[in-house]
């Protein structure tokens, strides 16, 4: 199983397409298309964070 974790891994690195429709690939899929998308200056998602008081 490592080893087919790991290629899925070197493959994302790479950008290259990575077909599953497993709920943690799609994840990883999402954040790369999300730093990715940092370069075009348009996230795709975002943090607020607000001070406790």
């Amino acid at each position: 199983m490592t080893h087919d974790v790991d290629v899925v891994l070197d493959a994302l690195a790479r950008r290259e397409a990575v077909r599953s429709s497993d709920p943690a690939i799609l994840v990883l899929r999402a954040l790369v298309a999300d730093v990715d998308s940092f370069y075009d200056a348009q996230r795709l998602s975002s943090v607020s964070m607000t001070p406790s008081t």
